[in-house]
């Protein structure tokens, strides 16, 4: 009697179990929660120019301008950012300066464009343009300690104008041409007694030209030309109050430049006499008082005004080494800094103009060596509470990195090289091991204890500032998602970035943070003598089989140089750790890519690299991958788009290589067919085609009314955006009448068309996307002064008749049946199109595993938004 009882104890207890299993695998996430981001981080690029403004009191801050087109607020003591501005590239900043030590002032545009930004917040106060007839090297020149009409002047050169602009409201109060044909202005001096302004200008490569300007007018007070013989290369540094120091156009020279009253006078001195290594380039740099720094690509040397007679050699610092601007410290002294690199250390040195023979500071530090060299330095004082005056100074790396340099150590860095990404792909975390050796477990408990200790002098407020930062640290680390092992939905990841300076770094997907950084050698500009281009990561080997064993690994292909037959280099790096297991330098150039969806007995993804000569050289070279090629050979076909030339052309693959030299890894290749778009109607924009690896899971689709239409799914679609010539311009530039966007399907096997559409009235930018049968492409409507979006389905007709359930049953259908490009395909295309709010700068489409997730189109706006908008 007593078993029915037990009996339903037992089911009770089960059903519990099971209740609490469903549990602890549901998440969830709350309504306020979708659409916030894991993580944000902000960079601003490779700085090249800094001002600091060191108040007594407040936060002192740093603003910076960069090649990314950043201009940004940055704080002295922590690098975090105050507020940053990311200018349109069509806007490029050419000058950074300070003004009344509450306007941060930008000049751009070739120095058409004058703003001046609020410098606590970044607000921007007033926007001046100006009136210049060439792009020219602009100059910017805020008058010190003069004013005038109760106003700092702003002084713009460009080309042969002159503007003196008001600093509060960006008003010009005057402006002047000069008459001398082919002028340029290079620098605007000061006088001290303030009332005059000095242009000093070149025009053609010859003629000197000194003008004295009245401060408040613009008027021409005297005027001073010049005939040197020779030519000059246009680079000159002011040495002193009235010599100037010029490299000649032969570069073999330095001509010492003295103005003395009506007329100029000039002493040359031979390069050759003051360095022995005169190749590379040749830069000066003026460091006050009668000193400037002449730097080679081998050494840089300091030199010293010997009256006005000649230049002496007072010191050198051999490469790789920065000099900074001179630092005025006094109303008689000034400062510079000199970083020079020794082994694995780096040596801060900072010297007075008026004592070069000893150093105020001398200091050694320990770098990473993936942060390469030294190239930028730029100093800062500040006073110590002796009264005297301390330094420190902003580093600009290799790498694109930014240190702060102050009292022997590195105070704070910033990986600024993440703000030029690229290239990405992303990488598989390490499987998680059962088993767990006793030093791990005795790890894992002292770091328990520690962690708890910590945890109980933060809830007792006991903790300082760098154990509260542990305490933050070690929650993050404890969090699932932040995890160093994959988790079983796959959503762990790394993402591995290439920057522009050729730095491979690691990103963990939870948290955004670095898991390592590598400089590729292959790729560093100090090494190879130039800046690297063309850059593009690929997976190398991903491996199933041996996941235990092995790690997977990424592709680096780059080259030096904008020419197209330059041979191109290329690295693979280990994706967990960031070594580098193997690197060479191509002997062929490189201008295609193509990632093959064949892989060997290892699992290395083979490789075509394709050369100005369109020869396709396969990589990895490995008899095992030779045969793997070969036997699907017949079946590769890719094809290339010349935007230049305007025109598309396919190609397919021979066995035999057009080289003298034997090599049975280079394949020729055949040209099948190609496209040529008129020039005077169309001009190519964009094109796209689908991701080789791409998983499709169902080959139908189910339409609002129960009907099954058959998705055209072939690798070899491609997708062609064209614009009329006046179209392809700014938004604006072209009335509705005059532009067009005209978009294609092809197949790049046979280049046939299998669809045309045409967009009267718009006009670019076009940004695209091609996933299975659909493509998706955003534009400017210039009829309803509005973007657009554009969507394209295409559909496989020839495979309509298989609805009928009982042929299914009974085999009688073509869904088996192979799909050739030869063929002439029946197919059918809806397509439709919707106003769209947003401007877009990216657009891309999710992918999974096996293709069974619905797709979501992201859409990257100019705001820094990611879309996701419903398919």
């Amino acid at each position: 009697m007593a078993a029915p009882p037990r009996r339903s104890l037992l089911v009770l207890l089960a059903g519990i179990l099971v209740f609490g299993s469903l549990t602890t695998l549901a998440t969830a996430i709350y309504e306020d929660q979708v659409g916030l981001a894991d993580w944000h981080q902000k960079y601003i690029g490779k700085v090249k120019q800094a001002v600091y403004h060191s108040q007594k009191s407040g936060r002192r801050r740093v603003v910076v301008l960069t090649e990314e087109n950043v201009i940004s607020s940055l704080d002295l003591r922590s690098g975090d950012i105050f507020w940053r501005h990311v200018i349109d590239k069509n806007d490029p900043l050419d000058q950074l300066s300070l003004s009344l030590g509450k306007y941060v002032l930008t000049l751009s545009l070739g120095g058409t464009i004058l703003r001046a930004w609020n410098l606590p917040d970044g607000h921007m106060i007033w926007e001046t343009n100006l009136r210049i007839s060439t792009a020219s090297n602009p100059q910017l020149h805020v008058m010190s300690n003069n004013k005038v009409a109760n106003d700092n002047l702003v002084l713009v050169s460009a080309g042969r104008w002159i503007y003196a602009v008001s600093s509060t409201d960006g008003a010009i109060l005057w402006e002047k041409e000069f008459s001398l044909d082919g002028l340029e202005i290079k620098r605007i001096l000061q006088s001290p007694e303030n009332g005059i302004v000095y242009a000093l200008g070149l025009a053609g490569s010859s003629k000197l030209a000194l003008y004295h300007l009245s401060a408040k007018t613009g008027e021409i007070l005297k005027d001073i030309q010049e005939s040197l013989p020779g030519g000059l290369l246009g680079e000159t540094v002011l040495v002193s109050d009235n010599v100037l120091v010029a490299l000649d156009k032969a570069r073999s020279s330095l001509l010492v430049i003295e103005f003395k009253g009506e007329r100029i006078s000039y002493n040359k001195v031979h390069v050759s006499d003051l360095v022995q290594d005169l190749s590379g380039s040749l830069e000066l740099q003026s460091l006050s008082n009668g000193v400037i720094s002449l730097q080679t690509s081998s050494s840089i040397s300091l030199l010293k005004l010997k009256g006005t007679d000649g230049l002496e050699v007072l010191q050198r610092f051999d490469q790789p080494a920065a000099v900074s601007d001179s630092l005025t410290i006094t109303e008689k002294e000034a400062a510079f800094a000199v970083v020079q690199h020794l082994g694995s250390e780096i040596e801060f040195i900072v010297k007075s103009t008026s004592d070069l023979s000893s150093e105020i500071i001398k200091e050694k530090l320990v770098i990473d060596q993936n942060r390469g060299n030294v190239e930028k330095v730029f100093l800062n004082s500040y006073i110590r509470t002796d009264r005297s005056h301390g330094f420190r100074a902003l580093v600009v790396m290799e790498d694109h990195s930014l240190l702060l340099i102050q009292q022997g150590e590195v105070v704070w860095s910033r990986e600024d090289g993440l703000a030029s990404i690229v290239d990405v792909t992303t990488s598989e975390l390490p499987v998680e091991k059962d088993g767990v050796s006793v030093a791990d477990v005795e790890h894992n408990l002292f770091e328990w204890l520690k962690g708890h200790m910590l945890k109980l002098k933060g809830s007792l407020m006991l903790a300082n500032a760098d154990e509260v930062a542990a305490i933050q640290a070690m929650r993050l680390k404890s969090s699932e998602k932040n995890k160093m092992t994959r988790d079983h939905n796959g959503f762990r990841k790394l993402l591995v970035v290439l920057t522009k300076a050729g730095k491979v770094m690691a990103l963990h997907t939870g948290d955004g943070r670095v898991i390592w950084s590598k400089l590729v050698p292959s790729l560093r500009a100090s090494r190879c003598g130039g800046v690297p281009s063309a850059l593009r990561i690929y997976q190398w080997q991903v491996p199933h089989h041996s996941v235990m064993r092995e790690n997977p690994s990424v592709l680096v292909v780059g080259k030096f140089g904008a020419e197209p037959s330059i041979p191109g280099v290329f690295s693979i790096l280990d994706s967990y750790s960031g070594e580098e297991l193997n690197s060479m330098k191509l002997d062929h150039s490189v201008v295609q890519i193509i990632p093959l969806t064949l892989k060997d007995s290892s699992e290395q993804q083979l490789h075509l690299f394709v050369d100005s000569d369109s020869n396709a050289h396969l990589y990895p070279k490995s008899p095992d991958a030779l045969n793997v090629f070969l036997h699907e050979m017949s079946n590769l076909y890719f094809y290339s788009v010349d935007i230049q030339a305007n025109v598309i052309k396919g190609y397919s693959l021979q066995k035999s290589c057009n080289l003298n030299v034997g090599d049975e890894y280079c394949f020729s290749t055949k040209e099948l067919w190609f496209i040529i778009f008129p020039s005077d109607s169309e001009r190519i924009a964009i094109s796209e085609t689908r991701k080789m690896n791409e998983v499709v899971h169902t080959q139908a689709k189910i339409s609002g009314d129960h009907d099954v239409m058959y998705k055209y799914l072939s690798k070899n679609l491609v997708f062609v955006a064209t614009l009329s010539p006046k179209a392809a311009g700014d938004i604006g530039s072209a009335l509705p009448e005059e532009a067009s966007l005209v978009a294609y399907l092809i197949d790049a096997v046979t280049g046939r068309i299998l669809h045309r559409v045409t967009h009267h009235g718009a006009q670019g930018p076009v940004h695209a996307v091609l996933s299975e049968n659909w493509v998706v492409y955003h534009y400017f409507n210039l009829r309803a002064h509005r973007f657009e979006m554009a969507v394209i389905e295409i559909y496989d007709q020839s495979r309509a008749g298989n609805k009928d359930v009982t042929k299914l049953i009974l085999g009688k259908h073509n869904l088996l049946a192979p799909i050739t490009s030869y063929a002439r395909p029946e197919v059918a295309v809806k397509s439709q199109s919707y106003f769209f709010t947003h401007s877009v700068k990216a657009m891309a489409v999710t992918h999974t595993a096996k293709g069974i997730t619905s797709k979501q189109l992201l859409l990257g706006t100019i705001g820094d938004q990611c879309l996701l908008p419903f398919l």
